[in-house]
Parts: C-alpha cells; sequence; structure tokens
C-alpha cells in the first residue's frame, strides 16, 4: 500500500479512490473512526438495524438495571 498525506489543512481525511472502490464506499457514506494503538480503524457506521441483530437471542436472565444501584 502506498504511502500518501490524507491529511489536509483544515482536518479533513482524503482516501485515495483506489480503496473506495475496492471497499465499495461511496461520497456521503458514514463511516465510524475508531483509535487502534497509534492508529486509526476505518470502517462504515453500522446501521440501526445490524446493531439491533447483534443482541438477538442474547439471555436476558439476571440483568442488573439501574433500580440496584446507588
Amino acid at each position: 500500500m502506498p504511502v500518501f498525506n490524507p491529511l489536509s489543512r483544515e482536518i479533513q481525511i482524503s482516501i485515495p479512490r483506489a480503496v473506495l472502490e475496492q471497499l465499495r464506499w461511496e461520497a456521503g457514506q458514514e463511516l465510524v473512526l475508531i483509535p487502534k494503538g497509534k492508529g486509526l480503524m476505518v470502517m462504515p457506521a453500522p446501521k440501526l438495524q445490524e446493531l439491533a441483530d447483534i443482541a438477538g437471542g442474547a439471555d436476558t436472565e439476571g440483568y442488573r438495571d439501574r433500580k440496584d444501584r446507588y
């Protein structure tokens, strides 16, 4: 992967077109930036339904809520 200078003076990040095409990302797509060590992981923001599916089938038995906190 070639090294490039993606950070502009306006503190905006540019992603090379080849990378955008490979990942099939488009202009206006919402992305999540996750700090990872000394770097940054960039990925598409999950949709609400995708997040709901993560917890599907979770065992809620014994779940604590705020009533038992001080």
